[in-house]
């Protein structure tokens, strides 16, 4: 056989190759777009179960009570129940440093005062690619025994982001279980639901780790947790229409995933730095918004499910009027 022949043999396979990959990517746009069809139910809105991410201003001494109460007039005329206060991260150890976080008590203190009925998570995390190292026993102690010691601070709860846990991982499950010891209230945000199959490994050999968990683990964490709130922004999708797909496909897995008992939380993107022109285009709170409603029409009344804002700092005037004319 000469080169020649080999060569054209081993271009009509590299074109075959690149004709599958075209014709699938095409196939999942098509479905995420046809996901994103028809008018949400009336009544699928805010149960006044959702939440918002703050940043870490309000724990390192930037943010004052006279901040806490102009935040409070604008909590109050939302469904916003849970809010995620940046009070980290963990060291690459495991260890978190108190002073992280010197003005913690006082917030909690000016929050409960003038939000009562609004819980107060310490959000916590760190990364975990070549970071911190949760299969090490002594950086899990650590972890714990930082939680033990915020939690004296007077959170309600604390909000793990561990970023990227891999799908499967028995240690960050390990981590989880022995959190509950420190706090009656426990969430986590996750990554998205392998939307259809085969996903999950075809992205990992593109970016080197998970970006998507396999159902039967993201049901093992919500196992042993109170609330998972989804990152179902930085999607990829080049388009209003597909990004809404997307979200209805990730609300809908999780509707069926997560038992009424618990609390579902779909992440809207409040932010504007996605790094990418296209995706601060597709991914808005509006479009979020109208993917959640159209999976809960579909699934049917839930009362534990919400939007979680992401996040206070990033958030304009503009996505504050998405979230309470669409989703609130």
């Amino acid at each position: 056989m000469s080169i020649r022949t080999v060569i054209r043999r081993g271009l009509r396979l590299v074109a075959l190759a690149l004709a599958i990959v075209v014709a699938l990517v095409g196939l999942l746009a098509t479905a995420l777009r046809i996901q994103f069809t028809g008018a949400p139910a009336a009544w699928a809105k805010s149960t006044g179960n959702d939440a918002l991410w703050l940043g870490h201003a309000w724990v390192d001494g930037r943010r004052t009570e006279q901040d806490v109460e102009r935040l409070a007039v604008r909590l109050r005329a939302t469904g916003v129940k849970d809010v995620y206060v940046h009070s980290g991260p963990f060291e690459y150890d495991g260890r978190l440093n108190p002073a992280k976080y010197p003005n913690a008590g006082n917030f909690v203190k000016w929050m409960h005062q003038h939000l009562p009925a609004i819980r107060i998570s310490a959000w916590l995390g760190q990364t975990v690619e070549n970071g911190l190292d949760l299969d090490d026993p002594a950086a899990r102690e650590n972890v714990l025994a930082g939680v033990a010691a915020i939690m004296r601070q007077g959170y309600d709860g604390i909000h793990y982001n561990f970023e990227p846990i891999g799908d499967g991982d028995t240690d960050f499950l390990d981590l989880l279980e022995r959190t509950r010891q420190h706090t009656r209230l426990l969430s986590t945000s996750t990554p998205q639901i392998e939307p259809y199959p085969g996903m999950r490994p075809a992205f990992r050999v593109v970016l080197g780790h998970d970006k998507f968990w396999s159902p039967g683990y993201f049901r093992q964490v919500v196992d042993r947790v109170d609330q998972v709130a989804i990152m179902t922004y930085d999607s990829f999708t080049p388009l209003e229409s597909l990004y809404g797909g997307h979200v209805v496909r990730q609300a809908g897995l999780a509707l069926d995933l997560v038992p009424a008992g618990k609390s579902l939380l779909i992440g809207a993107p409040a932010y504007h730095d996605h790094g990418a022109a296209w995706g601060d285009y597709a991914e808005s709170v509006a479009t979020a918004a109208e993917g959640a409603r159209l999976a809960l029409s579909e699934h049917g009344r839930r009362e534990r499910f919400g939007l979680a804002l992401y996040v206070d700092f990033a958030a304009t005037e503009e996505d504050w009027r998405e979230y309470m004319t669409r989703w609130r």
